[in-house]
């Protein structure tokens, strides 16, 4: 595509060279061998892509779009705007022609639950024989296999190019998971969503957002880009302010709830560990619902995906049948050892509201202690302190038991980390211990557990890797559950 052709639209100022010459790629990444790029200088938290300018044309970079000028050789074209992270997503959709309007986009914002609410609508959708991709957490799911990702939503090249590969292989749908840093950092700007889904919010990311107005702003920005629906929770504060912010006549706002009154709501909850059922009431319809996972948060998460659904024209008998297919999504309330009453349970609940949510959920069903395994946030600000007294004080008032440990404290001091964590506990009288080493918090939480207890492992949920310092190690729960249980002896 000529340069000219992907600079459409935008506000620019050529400082040398020729915008009337192709171009066969995107990048923002100066290690990539890419002839012919367009090499867009972006600026993360560590590193600032202008200082990367050099490397990216010895790998074959022809363009560079910046926001301040950059000494490069005369036969490299540079073009400045003012900012290259919004003006990545505007060339971004420029280069694979606007592929969200081909397609029925629907994203899912919110603190949680967006990775279960695109488990149960890719499920009903399938049902309905509708050709589905997924952008997520898990990853890139398309033709039924998964591309790993770095981020819950990719970088804006690589969300638009996912997205041009779906429509050229006939994807009806793509369920996107629509972070709070994708919307401030850009990476999902000038996409087209049919359907917008806000589930909650609470307390997280105040790294970036720095209060949780600024958060909710940014989640309230993927309600401007969409055209059809805007579906959401109003059993959550933030959903019922968001309604009241929705005002455009063209898109129309669809509510969720259980608690406040709204168009899709649920009734005759039957609670069990192994599934939940309940009665779904549609402003048409009502029908029996079977999901296979507990608590009131997947009552919650499902009734948006039934929401997502029924506006989308897919019809109850489908929504009903493919909720009954998820029988259990990874790293949500997963049960990975399970011996007559003893489970252990993988979530992954990484902030207070999801901890508490999480060990609320398993309570009713656990006759002995519950046993809770977790590490806190590693940002070392003051919102980080906030998180990990926050998870803190649940741990105490809600655990019976807890091994305070690390999650991926990265290079941030790991004294500081655990002190403020154990801390919070001793404020709140918590009953715990703290074990630095992850894999021997699992092993002594399972070591000190009775054939009626339940422990839970907080906070990698599906991950398999863990940051320490400069190192990504794998890091399996489940593999060291396994190793720990076969020299399990329940007396």
């Amino acid at each position: 595509m000529l340069l000219k052709d992907i600079m459409e639209n935008m506000d620019y100022e050529v400082i040398q060279g020729d915008i009337n010459q192709e171009i066969s790629i995107l990048t923002y990444d100066s290690r990539e061998n890419q002839v012919d790029s367009l090499f867009i200088c972006i600026k993360g938290f560590t590193l600032d892509g202008h200082d990367k300018a050099q490397e990216a044309v010895k790998n074959g970079a022809r363009a560079i779009l910046v926001e301040r000028e950059i000494p490069v050789s005369s036969d490299v074209t540079v073009i400045k705007v003012s900012n290259t992270r919004d003006g990545m997503a505007k060339a971004s959709v420029n280069f694979y022609r606007h592929p969200s309007e081909t397609l029925n986009v629907i994203g899912i914002t919110g603190t949680n639950g967006k990775t279960s609410i695109t488990h149960f609508l890719k499920a009903i959708l399938d049902k309905a024989n509708k050709k589905t991709g997924v952008i997520g957490t898990l990853g890139t799911l398309m033709n039924e296999e998964i591309i790993p990702t770095n981020n819950t939503t990719p970088e804006a090249i690589d969300l638009q190019r996912f997205l041009d590969d779906m429509k050229r292989t006939e994807h009806d749908y793509c369920l996107i998971e629509v972070s709070s840093h994708s919307l401030q950092l850009k990476r999902s700007a000038y996409t087209s969503f049919t359907t917008g889904i806000f589930t909650n919010l609470s307390p997280d990311h105040l790294e970036l957002h720095k209060t949780m107005d600024d958060y909710f702003q940014a989640k309230a920005e993927l309600f401007t880009m969409t055209h059809d629906f805007n579906i959401v929770n109003v059993d959550d504060f933030y959903g019922q302010k968001l309604v009241q912010l929705l005002n455009n006549p063209e898109v129309r706002t669809i509510t969720y709830g259980i608690h406040e009154k709204a168009d899709f709501y649920a009734t005759d909850i039957d609670y069990s560990f192994e599934q939940t059922s309940f009665t779904v009431h549609t402003p048409n319809e009502s029908a029996r619902i079977t999901i296979h996972l507990p608590g009131e948060i997947y009552v919650s998460n499902s009734l948006a995906a039934i929401a997502a659904a029924y506006c989308n024209g897919i019809s109850i008998e489908a929504i009903q049948t493919g909720l009954d297919t998820v029988k259990h999504i990874s790293g949500r309330l997963e049960t990975v050892y399970k011996q007559g009453d003893f489970r252990v349970v993988v979530d992954f609940a990484h902030t207070e509201d999801a901890l508490q949510k999480a060990i609320t959920v398993l309570r009713p069903f656990v006759k002995g202690k519950l046993i809770l395994v977790f590490g806190v946030y590693a940002d070392m600000s003051e919102n980080g302190r906030d998180k990990r007294y926050g998870m803190g004080r649940v741990a105490a008032e809600y655990a019976d038991y807890s091994i305070v440990t690390l999650d991926n404290p990265k290079k941030h001091d790991i004294a500081t980390i655990m002190k403020e964590t154990t801390d919070a506990l001793d404020r709140n009288k918590g009953n715990y211990i703290a074990i630095e080493d992850r894999a021997e918090a699992i092993q002594h939480a399972i070591e000190s557990s009775n054939p009626e207890d339940c422990v839970l492992l907080a906070g990698k949920g599906h991950e398999t890797t863990q940051v320490i310092g400069d190192q990504e190690i794998y890091f399996s729960e489940k593999e060291i559950v396994q190793e720990a249980m076969k020299n399990k002896i329940f007396k």
